[in-house]
């Protein structure tokens, strides 16, 4: 017997939508359809893109670990921009660096907001599907994840909302458009709780300080309008937060060790020298371990390390005002520059601020390698890249060196954000440049040493930038309502305290900024007084170390370097510089040593080594696509000998005669006497005719030649 079929009419009993707008375009968020077996979801359209958020959590916390284990990915779709991935495989793989940013710009707000005690996994999934480039899926998956966790029964206690700010013709706007973006003087991503700021992230062309906070208040009050829709949602849909296992130390075996090891652990603590300190804090170590390794792992024996450390140096600063290392509040470390160490490089700059170093390395080359972008953005390819490596050795470790992570990836946007403002425009210095910022020594701050030694191997190799731009960072240490903030912190201070505010500029204004936080936001006086301090600090390393090392871009690039120039031509004679099956253009190359790149517009761009063989190869184009000028000497190539003279190709296509009687000084009974097919001979144009044949004299080219040299030689020789 068949059973009858039935179906439930009402498939989505719990789908929701809300409603709002932000910026003034739509924004909607849907939920109870998609993805119900997540923790939490939410499907969000802003304008027409689309952007599907999820956040899960582990049932059970995870074992010997002393972090809260989040993972927050953005996986960029090419569906979403109507494109297929260009990879061999034609599919999505690993994260574009795009992806890695946003992926980073998200989890710093999130991440303080968790509760510090919970080890139970969350992930966070945002995946594009759908892409208006003028309605920011990078805002959208920051704000549904936003509604995600606040609407799931995962522990959060946000919710946060972002925006970007633009400043377009001297006015400050909330999202701007694509067409805005490209003219605007900022790039400001700004996230917050309906109290404070809990993450910016810039990049801007010379912005002053006054104008940076104002746009990053302006910010906070559009997404304070956001936060209260997110609560609405909240209060229709939201699950209750479920009750998580806390994984802490015992308080009274934490009262324990301050009172016998607190003197040991100051003492160990007061120095400038990380090595020393690791030093001391060994022995300490080793006598926990004797004492309590009975009672507890070493996972906790490790936590009481941390928990001790960070009381010391959290007093100091709180009580006493001191640091570890002995400087004043606003004393930065002794600073060192230093160009020109790598003599084979284009151009090279080591920056040296207390036990932190970084060495960049710029590298000069055509545009046809410059990075292809493979992602859902509008752009196709970046002139101007940097890489940040910071092997195992930096900070003493033992351990074999391993691909760039996101923290690498990171602070390498950090710093190439930061020079982009004052480099030249491609029609300036038609160059791709590479920076490699190599950390040969980290306690701090390597980011912003890593903007320090790019400007100066910049300069170095002899790219003209509008000025120098430096970086600094500024720390906070909290206690309720208490606050300071401290300059130029050091490791340990970034480890234990509450903010790590990256401020790169130049004299004139901003650049690039980037905020870490571990508390639960800052106040708009926090942020003005890091600026402020950032500020006088940063135009100290300008004037008084960069500026010193070298004053100006050097003049002449290496001789090591490529040396390049870039022209228009019209757009009908590509054909001709480029030849049948690219044998002109090919020959040229070979000739010269060269490489020739000629654009769909018009643009030839040539490069070589050698600035002889650069100007010999612009001389052949040139000729290709101009009239050769009546006059002008050439270097050409016998293609033919008749009875009569000999045709000789001044540049490939374009061919002249020599007659007999002009071949030679002398009088010439046979052409044969004189040339051969393939010789080289420096001919004089003297006639274009009206069917355009040229006219060309080896006599005259001669006596010219002669003439010249007896104008340059001293009277009476």
């Amino acid at each position: 017997m068949v059973e009858e079929f039935t179906s439930r009419l009402e498939t989505f009993p719990n789908y929701k939508v809300f409603e709002t707008e932000l910026a003034g375009r739509p924004f909607v968020v849907e939920t109870g359809k998609m993805c119900c077996l997540s923790n939490g979801s939410c499907l969000v359209r802003y304008g027409e893109t689309a952007v599907l958020c999820n956040v899960t959590m582990s049932e059970k916390p995870r074992e010997g670990i002393d972090f809260f284990p989040l993972s927050v990915d953005f996986e960029e779709k090419l569906y979403s921009v109507g494109r297929i991935p260009g990879s061999f495989m034609r599919r999505e793989g690993r994260p574009g660096e795009k992806a890695i940013l946003t992926s980073r710009v998200v989890d710093r707000p999130i991440r303080p907001l968790f509760p510090k005690t919970m080890r139970n996994d969350v992930s966070v999934v945002m995946t594009v599907m759908s892409v208006d480039q003028d309605c920011s899926p990078e805002i959208a998956g920051m704000i549904g994840t936003s509604i995600a966790l606040s609407i799931s029964d995962i522990p959060w206690s946000g919710p946060i909302a972002g925006v970007f700010m633009g400043l377009v013709d001297g006015e400050l706007v909330v999202n701007p458009t694509e067409a805005q973006r490209r003219v605007s003087d900022l790039s400001l991503t700004v996230a917050a709780t309906e109290q404070k700021i809990v993450m910016i992230e810039a990049g801007a062309n010379e912005v002053d300080e006054t104008t940076m906070l104002q746009a990053i208040k302006d910010a906070h009050a559009e997404i304070k309008k956001m936060i209260s829709f997110i609560n609405g949602i909240v209060d229709e849909i939201g699950k209750p937060k479920k009750q998580f296992e806390i994984v802490d130390l015992d308080f009274d075996l934490l009262m324990k060790v301050r009172d016998k090891y607190l003197d040991d652990f100051k003492a160990a603590m007061d120095t400038d020298d990380k090595n020393v300190r690791d030093a001391r804090l060994a022995p300490i170590q080793d006598r926990l371990i004797e004492e309590f390794g009975d009672e507890v792992d070493y996972a906790t024996i490790d936590l009481l390390m941390y928990k001790m450390q960070k009381y010391v140096v959290r007093r100091w600063l709180l009580d006493d005002g001191k640091r570890v290392d002995g400087r004043g509040i606003n004393e930065v470390r002794p600073l060192a520059a230093e160009v020109g160490l790598l003599p084979r490089a284009h151009g090279s700059g080591m920056f040296t601020r207390g036990q932190t170093q970084v060495l960049t390395v710029a590298t000069l080359s055509n545009g046809r390698d410059a990075q292809i972008m493979d992602d859902i953005s509008t752009e196709d390819e970046k002139r101007y890249i940097h890489h940040y490596n910071f092997p195992p050795y930096s900070v003493g470790e033992a351990r074999a060196p391993r691909s760039p992570g996101r923290r690498e990836i990171g602070h390498g946007a950090l710093a190439e954000r930061a020079l982009i403002p004052v480099l030249p425009s491609e029609a300036e210095f038609p160059y791709t440049i590479r920076l490699v910022s190599e950390v040969l020594s980290s306690n701090g701050s390597t980011s912003q040493a890593s903007i320090c030694g790019s400007t100066l191997a910049l300069m170095d190799a002899g790219v003209p930038i509008k000025a120098p731009v430096a970086g600094i960072s500024c720390g906070l240490i909290t206690e309720g309502d208490r606050w300071m903030t401290m300059l130029d912190i050091q490791g340990v201070e970034d480890f234990h305290g509450d903010m790590d505010f990256k401020v790169g500029g130049t004299h004139k204004g901003i650049t690039a900024i980037q905020m870490d936080i571990k508390i639960d936001g800052l106040t708009y006086d926090i942020i003005e007084e890091a600026f402020e301090k950032c500020r006088k600090a940063r135009l100290y390393i300008l004037d008084e170390i960069i500026l010193k090392a070298i004053p100006a871009p050097r003049e002449q690039l290496s001789a090591y370097a490529p040396k390049m120039v870039s022209f228009m031509i019209d757009t009908e004679k590509i054909r001709d510089v480029i030849g049948k099956g690219g044998k002109v253009i090919q020959d040229i190359c070979a000739k010269c040593n060269c490489k020739i790149d000629v654009e769909e517009d018009g643009r030839v761009s040539i490069t070589a080594v050698s600035r002889e063989d650069l100007n010999r190869a612009v001389g052949i184009v040139k000729m290709i696509v101009e009239d050769p000028e009546v006059g002008a000497i050439y270097k050409g190539r016998v293609t033919r000998l008749m009875n009569f003279g000999a045709f000789v190709e001044i540049a490939p296509g374009k061919e002249g005669l020599v007659h007999i009687s002009k071949l030679d000084t002398k009088r010439v009974e046979r052409v044969e006497d004189v040339v051969a097919v393939g010789d080289e001979l420096l001919v004089k144009v003297t006639e274009i005719d009206q069917q355009g044949r040229i006219n060309l004299s080896r006599k005259d080219a001669l006596a010219d030649m002669a003439k010249r040299q007896a104008e340059r030689s001293p009277a009476g020789e």
